[in-house]
C-alpha cells in the first residue's frame, strides 16, 4: 500500500514526494544469498530488481533481472553465484523527501525501473518504481470528492 492510494482531491504531481509513492514492504537480500533465490523471488514477486543490504539494512548493491540473465548468458550457474558477485554497485538511492520529478528524472536518466528509498542514516525504508509514480500521477488527478459521497 502506498500513501498516494489515499490522496483526496487533485494535487500537483510535482509537489508529491518519494515517501508518498514508495512501497514499504520491500523484499531484500544479503550479499551472501544465492542468485538462484533472487531469481525465484523476482519471478514469483513480479518485480525486476531487489536491493542487497548489509547488517544495518543499508543498501550495498542491487540485483536486477539483467544481472541474473547476464550471468546465465555467460554460462554461470545461479546456484553457484552470490548476490555480491553479480550485484550492481553502488546502488542509486533516493530519500523519502525527494520530489516526484527528481525521482522520475533519476529513473529516466539511469534507465532504472525501481530505486531504493533510504532514510537519513542510509537504511532501506522502501522502493519506488516507475509504476508507482504513474499510479501516483493518476491518483493526484482525481477531483475532490463531494461531501455526500
Amino acid at each position: 500500500m502506498r500513501r498516494v492510494d489515499f490522496l483526496v482531491g487533485q494535487k500537483d504531481f510535482s509537489t508529491l514526494i518519494a515517501e508518498q509513492f514508495m512501497q514499504q514492504d520491500v523484499v531484500y537480500f544479503s550479499p551472501s544469498v544465492k542468485a538462484q533465490s533472487i531469481a525465484a523471488a523476482l519471478t514469483t514477486g513480479n518485480f525486476g530488481s531487489v536491493p542487497i543490504v548489509n547488517e544495518e539494512r543499508r543498501p550495498v548493491g542491487i540485483v536486477s533481472e539483467f544481472d541474473l540473465l547476464k550471468a546465465v548468458r555467460q554460462g554461470k550457474s545461479l546456484n553457484d553465484l552470490s548476490a555480491a558477485e553479480i550485484m550492481t554497485t553502488p546502488p542509486v538511492t533516493v530519500l523519502p523527501e525527494s520530489k516526484a520529478d527528481d525521482v522520475l528524472k533519476i529513473l529516466e536518466d539511469r534507465h532504472l525501473i525501481r530505486v531504493p528509498v533510504v532514510d537519513e542514516e542510509g537504511r532501506l525504508v522502501g522502493m519506488v518504481a516507475r509504476r508507482d509514480l504513474l499510479h501516483g500521477y493518476l491518483q493526484a488527478q482525481v477531483p475532490d470528492k463531494v461531501w455526500w459521497m
